[in-house]
């Protein structure tokens, strides 16, 4: 029976993160020992040019000195990054200024400069990590070989790792490599993303085209953009040597901890009796949080008492948005702000809400939709193709160049009581994550295996063409 090795770097050192892909990983990760009559499920990790075996995903508690220098090391890291998150957003909102906008050499100098400046805490932030990764690895993670026929899964966030020569090796000794593909934003929407992440997306994709022997995305809409951009970039004959498929993602909620409670401004919101609005989503442009403040600031001039609450962590590009928010009179009254909602938290807010209003321009796959849905919470999503596979007509969609279009939506649930979709809630279901896991693992051998077998039958007729030639 085949290995599938299961990636999961990043997630192994960075057990805080808690977005979308980090949930992900994690949770096909922890549910891997359910799914082990399909293959040999293996999480492994990357670490000095060696293939390292995960027995233990997240960090034990059970060594106490272990876990507060971590606790202690995880802060200080967090404050570095903090601090250098200030910095450079300082030095970006300086640049557009005069001098530095009228003479070139000005700002060359002066960001030769912060590069000096920014070892203070750049240094200190690199040993920092450095220190945790040591601490982290040694008890969780052990070096492992690998069979020709293993399948390596990429299924962590690997455009920014340096394990690609590894990989490569493992190719060339028979280990098939398959890449999960989450989305394909940086190339298609690169107005969304940092300018850094845009130029390593496409280089990774670039290695992962040209490398990667099957891709498989988190939905059908992303599949079938990876097999153009893969098409485009090797041409149709290499591109029709690889293999595309897709898999669909669960809606638990893994972190949810019965033993914490949840706070009273979160209480004191679902308690009011008025009707609250859910966003859940980092906030960055792509998820259109502005397009929400302009409907339901629409609706409050109307005189409506709904009310929006933005949930997610502050992501980048944001700082016009963030500065709205937190000078708007209605905010702490008709306008919310959780920046650090912990699960059982988020729970809670699915489980109290009116609704869920979803306005991204694009995604891969729209976790939160699934999570609320699941939950019995209906959605209210911008009309993308991607949220039309996911939620079909069990949705209520609106149009993103008319924010009055969600606005009405709204006021029409709130007169009537009945969600503005075609089809009812209740009849609405969604595979976990355990199914997740399964259908993935599937798929992915599926696919492997009918590759390996179209293989051996070309041999095998072109040994038989040369048999019947030599008679």
């Amino acid at each position: 029976m085949s290995r599938l090795l299961i990636e999961c770097t990043y997630v192994f050192h960075h057990p805080e993160m808690n977005s979308g892909i980090q949930r992900v990983v994690r949770n096909i990760i922890n549910r891997l020992p359910a799914v082990q009559d399909e293959a040999v499920c293996v999480p492994v990790i990357f670490k000095q040019g060696k293939i390292l075996e995960v027995t233990q995903l997240a960090p034990s508690h059970s060594d106490e000195w272990r876990s507060r220098v971590q606790k202690k090391l995880e802060k200080v890291a967090q404050k570095l990054v903090q601090v250098r998150n200030r910095y450079w957003l300082i030095h970006s909102r300086v640049l557009p200024l005069w001098p530095w906008k009228a003479s070139h050499n000005v700002k060359r100098v002066t960001y030769v400069l912060c590069r000096l400046v920014s070892f203070s805490f750049m240094l200190p932030l690199y040993l920092t990590e450095k220190i945790l990764v040591r601490i982290d690895v040694q008890p969780r993670a052990f070096e492992m070989a690998c069979r020709a026929d293993d399948i390596l899964l990429l299924l962590d966030s690997s455009w920014h790792a340096d394990f690609f020569p590894v990989a490569e090796k493992l190719q060339r000794q028979g280990v098939s490599i398959v890449s999960v593909i989450y989305d394909l934003i940086p190339l298609t929407h690169p107005q969304f993303c940092d300018g850094p992440l845009v130029q390593v997306f496409d280089r990774w994709f670039e290695w992962i085209a040209n490398t990667a022997d099957g891709f498989i995305a988190i939905s059908s809409t992303i599949r079938d953009q990876v097999h153009s951009e893969v098409e485009r970039r090797l041409g149709s004959e290499q591109a029709s040597s690889r293999w595309f498929d897709f898999f669909h993602l669960g809606s638990q909620l893994d972190q949810v901890d019965t033993g914490k409670t949840v706070r009273p401004a979160v209480q004191k919101l679902f308690t009011s009796g008025l009707s609250v609005y859910l966003m859940v989503s980092t906030i960055e442009p792509r998820k259109n949080h502005a397009y929400l403040l302009d409907a339901f600031e629409r609706l409050w001039e109307d005189g409506s008492d709904v009310v929006l609450c933005f949930i997610g962590r502050i992501g980048w590009k944001n700082e016009r948005l963030i500065e709205r928010v937190k000078k708007h009179p209605e905010l702490k009254r008709r306008l919310h702000m959780f920046n650090d909602l912990g699960d059982i938290e988020l729970e809670y807010a699915y489980g109290q809400a009116k609704s869920l209003v979803f306005p991204s321009f694009v995604e891969g796959f729209g976790l939160p939709l699934v999570e609320a849905m699941q939950r019995g919470l209906p959605a209210m999503a911008s009309d993308i193709p991607v949220f039309r596979e996911i939620g079909g007509d069990f949705i209520s969609y609106f149009d993103l160049d008319q924010p009055e279009s969600l606005g009405r939506l709204v006021a029409q649930y709130e007169s009537s009581g009945v969600f503005p979709a075609s089809q009812k809630m209740q009849d609405w279901s969604w595979l976990g994550w355990e199914d997740s896991a399964r259908q993935l693992v599937q798929r992915v051998l599926q696919q492997v295996n009918q590759k390996k077998h179209a293989q051996q039958k070309h041999v095998a007729d072109g040994h038989d063409e040369t048999e019947n030639c030599t008679e």
